[in-house]
């Protein structure tokens, strides 16, 4: 197996103004931020990003503007742009798979249509005419493996993931972020052979040393811990293990508030690194009360000194 893709494929979350807009200005930041930070890859929109509360311009404008300031920082070849087209319907997702190949995407990345049936056959479909959108641009696919399957809790089975792999030529990598994570990327490995360029692993990297263990190629977290995320990996790959466990054990205080709060933390982090202008999210869900705010005081204080982009890390 040779990885192409390999690292921390950090995922910008998608900022928005106090009203709700999408605010670009502040995507633009976030972006320039993800490649300071020397993140190896940028992933959006996908779930971190909010993306099923984007409209079809609003994702084109993030797809834009990834690729864009992947180019503006002269790390075009270098950066992938892996380009989230999930969408509730197949057309929905072919039609943005297009656009990401149009717009100068290096891949693209999709759990199945979340409308459509769970069946094996239908995803089987699905992943196909996705992959038959990117075929001429000859840029490969991402299977998202989450553990919710079109809503409904039902993640893919590791000889299915497989059988995707072996037998659709375009998806070439997954992202394993569902039940059982640490076994699926061992049987996927083991199984499809150059079916398989790599997978990365999800749940903001909590579980990244087992994953590389069993050969996984990188990480996808949530970007607002992008600098330290990525110099724990980069001392991983420098086969210096008990540094990176020491930098990692620093961070997972972190990584265990944002899985309490999700898309709540990770905008607020980026907010008080002034880097969005709002913590302002679409998605509902919980939010951070004043001993909450409180906590995440003392977790930034004890990890700002790891950050590389140096900003504050109070409330504005």
């Amino acid at each position: 197996m040779t990885a192409t893709h390999r690292g921390l494929f950090a995922i910008p979350p998608t900022p928005f103004t106090t009203d709700g807009a999408l605010d670009e200005p502040s995507l633009r930041r976030t972006l320039a931020f993800c490649l300071e930070a020397g993140t190896h890859g940028i992933v959006t929109p996908v779930n971190a990003s909010e993306f099923s509360t984007l409209s079809t311009e609003e994702r084109h404008v993030v797809a834009r503007a990834t690729v864009e300031e992947i180019a503006r920082a002269g790390k075009t070849g270098h950066v992938p742009a892996v380009i989230g087209v999930c969408a509730s319907t197949t057309a929905e997702a072919v039609g943005y798979a297009r656009h990401a190949a149009d717009t100068g995407a290096d891949a693209v990345i999709t759990m199945p249509a979340y409308g459509e049936a769970t069946d094996e056959d239908t995803i089987f479909a699905f992943y196909a005419a996705v992959a038959d959108a990117v075929a001429p641009a000859g840029i490969p696919v991402y299977i998202q493996n989450h553990e919710k399957t079109g809503g409904i809790g039902h993640p893919m089975s590791a000889e299915f993931v497989t059988r995707l792999c072996v037998e659709i030529g375009p998806i070439q990598y997954v992202k394993e972020e569902s039940f059982g994570t640490g076994p699926k990327i061992t049987h996927v490995l083991a199984h499809a052979g150059d079916g398989c360029l790599g997978i990365m692993g999800g749940k903001a990297g909590r579980y990244l040393f087992d994953e590389v263990r069993r050969g996984a190629c990188g990480t996808m977290p949530a970007c607002e811990s992008a600098d330290v995320h990525a110099q724990v990996w980069n001392l991983i790959d420098a086969k210096r293990l008990d540094d990176a466990r020491a930098l990692f054990n620093d961070l997972l205080p972190l990584l265990n508030i944002e899985a309490a709060f999700g898309t709540a933390v990770y905008k607020e982090v980026l907010y008080r690194r002034r880097i969005i202008t709002s913590p302002f999210k679409r998605l509902p869900g919980l939010a951070l009360d004043a001993i909450d705010h409180e906590e995440l005081d003392i977790i930034l204080d004890a990890l700002a000194p790891h950050f590389t982009v140096r900003t504050p890390t109070r409330r504005p």
